[in-house]
C-alpha cells in the first residue's frame, strides 16, 4: 500500500467526496480523481495540507522510519 492508497483509505474512512477533499486543496473533483487514480501528480503542498487535515505524519504514510 503507497501513500496515494493511504490517502484515498482516509478519505473513505472519514466519509468524505472526492469533491470535498478537492476543495481542500482547491481542486475540482474531477481533478482529485486524476490524482487518485494516478493520472496526475499530488503536489508536496497538497500532500502537507492534507496530512494536517487528516492528522497523520508524512513519515506514516510514505512509511519512513528515520
Amino acid at each position: 500500500m503507497d501513500y496515494l492508497d493511504k490517502l484515498i483509505a482516509l478519505r473513505i474512512d472519514h466519509d468524505l467526496s472526492q469533491k470535498e477533499i478537492g476543495k481542500l486543496i482547491d481542486k475540482s473533483q474531477q481533478g482529485y480523481d486524476h490524482i487518485e487514480k494516478r493520472r496526475a501528480k499530488l503536489a508536496i503542498e497538497d500532500f502537507k495540507k492534507l496530512c494536517e487535515f487528516y492528522g497523520v505524519s508524512a513519515d506514516e504514510l510514505l512509511e519512513i522510519n528515520i
